[in-house]
């Protein structure tokens, strides 16, 4: 009769792999962080507490808008043979001053740049603040 093999490494320790066990990390349970919800659970709710879970505030990502913002310089390219441009009709919060204005301009904005009033009204344009907001500095 032939001795099995788990009868015959019975109190041996390693069975026959030695101090390795065989696999990969095998007498560490695991490599990193593998077993921390099984058999290294008490491991982890002593050392590493904060571990799982949430923590902290995210801001929600919805609240945050970004502006809509177009420059003096394009409005003539953007809207040829118009007088009038109601530009928060056209889906713009805010108009800046870069670029050169050819022609009098009557433009509606929520918001606008100092240097952007100037240059339509130099022209003989005129710019409606919608919200009353002029904006001191401009983003580049």
């Amino acid at each position: 009769m032939v001795k099995n093999k788990i009868k015959k490494y019975r109190g041996s320790r390693t069975h026959g792999r030695g101090k390795k066990a065989g696999r990969g990390a095998g007498l560490k349970g695991g490599r990193g962080n593998a077993g921390l919800h099984k058999h290294k659970y008490m491991y982890m709710l002593k050392y590493m507490p904060d571990h799982f879970g949430r923590y902290g505030f995210k801001r929600p990502v919805d609240l945050i808008k970004e502006e809509k913002t177009i420059n003096v310089g394009l409005l003539e390219e953007r809207f040829p043979n118009v007088k009038e441009i109601d530009l928060e009709k056209e889906g713009f919060d805010k108009l800046l001053g870069s670029g050169i204005v050819n022609k009098p301009f009557v433009v509606k904005v929520p918001k606008a740049s100092k240097r952007a009033i100037e240059k339509i009204e130099s022209k003989g344009g005129k710019v409606i603040l919608t919200v009353n907001e002029v904006v001191e500095e401009e983003p580049e």
